[in-house]
């Protein structure tokens, strides 16, 4: 068995943003980038998800330090991505699961999942320290795996976390980047 894997996820269509979100322009590199690079530095590595065909996203990803899993699964969902990325990499100790248009999660709180999924944490997840909001990454263990690849379509993996909430592990941060993700144009003006 191998040490925890950081996953990040980069499938979606992005038909709320009306362009290739992962892609826009954000402090000077595209957006995904600052998603993949703060992933790596915390979880020590990173394997991204993405759609079939997506040359631009993968050498933008691939420049970033990630490994690539490209596949036709993105199309059924973020589930479905999930569940992708578990199985190619079923010999991890665990997964950090990030997503690829949440590009302001601090290092430190990504390290710090990693370090309570070392510790034997079965989920880990960060929480705002002033309003107890839950946000991303997840920490999953290895022992979650077969619920892991068996997921599917778009509901990620709420579902995993719900049928293990007694032993959800959380951690308070001050890091408001938990919960910044990018859905619409709009979402990036306001972090330009």
């Amino acid at each position: 068995m191998t040490g925890i894997r950081g996953i990040l996820l980069c499938g979606g269509s992005a038909s709320r943003f009306g362009s290739e979100k992962l892609l826009a322009p954000l402090r000077g590199s595209p957006l995904a980038s600052h998603a993949a690079r703060n992933l790596v530095a915390g979880a020590g590595n990173a394997l991204a998800v993405i759609p079939m065909g997506s040359a631009a996203l993968r050498r933008v990803l691939e420049e970033s330090g990630c490994d690539i899993l490209e596949t036709s699964d993105t199309k059924r969902g973020m589930g479905a991505s999930l569940a992708a990325a578990a199985a190619a990499s079923s010999e991890a100790a665990g997964w950090i699961v990030a997503l690829g248009d949440m590009p302001f999660i601090r290092v430190a709180t990504i390290a710090s999942i990693r370090v309570a999924l070392e510790g034997g944490a079965l989920v880990v997840a960060p929480v705002v320290v002033s309003s107890g909001a839950r946000g991303h990454p997840v920490g999953f263990a290895s022992a979650l795996k077969a619920e892991l690849v068996a997921l599917d379509g778009d509901h990620g993996a709420r579902s995993v976390i719900e049928r293990h909430r007694d032993r959800l592990a959380t951690l308070e941060v001050d890091d408001p980047g938990i919960l910044a993700d990018i859905d619409v144009p709009a979402d990036l003006e306001k972090f330009r």
